[in-house]
């Protein structure tokens, strides 16, 4: 979680050193996943640092200007959830519940659901270095340790928290 300006620059940087996007003005300026990378963490920055009447409106106009993008874009990411190193790999529906914790270095894929199963109130835990293949499916009071592949289409419902491993299927075994 962001706590200060140090820590919201080190996200940025981060977030940026693990990403595809090359650093010149033209990526930085038109790529509208990278745009929306920067509304997510200027806001949380804006949320958990700054108080009083002025960074209530700026607050306030992040949020709008970040949601209206991550609506054209297809992406529900809540603040506060993703750890530095958040790599979002292209264009297309992401939904992530606001109770999830996501560690540092995730790369995240298309079409991927992160969120509470039924009933339930809590969302996963998923640790540091995890890669979330395209299609996955996230449910559930789970913990997921570092270092974890996760498959296209997989369906993850129970916890692996040892983690160092590779999880595929429906649901989701663990490979490697």
């Amino acid at each position: 979680m962001i706590k200060s300006k140090v820590d919201y620059l080190r996200y940025l940087a981060e977030d940026l050193e693990v990403s595809d996007y090359k650093p010149t003005i033209k990526s930085r300026l038109f790529n509208e996943v990278w745009l929306y990378q920067r509304l997510l963490r200027k806001q949380e920055y804006y949320q958990n640092c700054k108080k009083g009447f002025f960074a209530l409106i700026v607050k306030c106009w992040l949020e709008y200007r970040r949601k209206k993008l991550g609506n054209r874009l297809g992406f529900s990411i809540p603040c506060n959830v993703f750890g530095p190193g958040l790599s979002i790999a292209h264009v297309g529906t992401i939904v992530v519940n606001s109770k999830a914790k996501i560690g540092a270095n995730c790369r995240i894929h298309v079409c991927v659901n992160i969120g509470a199963a039924k009933d339930e109130d809590k969302a996963p835990r998923i640790g540091d270095n995890v890669y979330i293949g395209p299609g996955a499916k996230i449910f559930g009071n789970i913990n997921i340790g570092h270092n974890v592949s996760i498959g296209a289409n997989a369906v993850v419902n129970k916890s692996f928290p040892e983690g160092d491993c590779t999880l595929v299927g429906i649901p989701a075994k663990k490979v490697l």
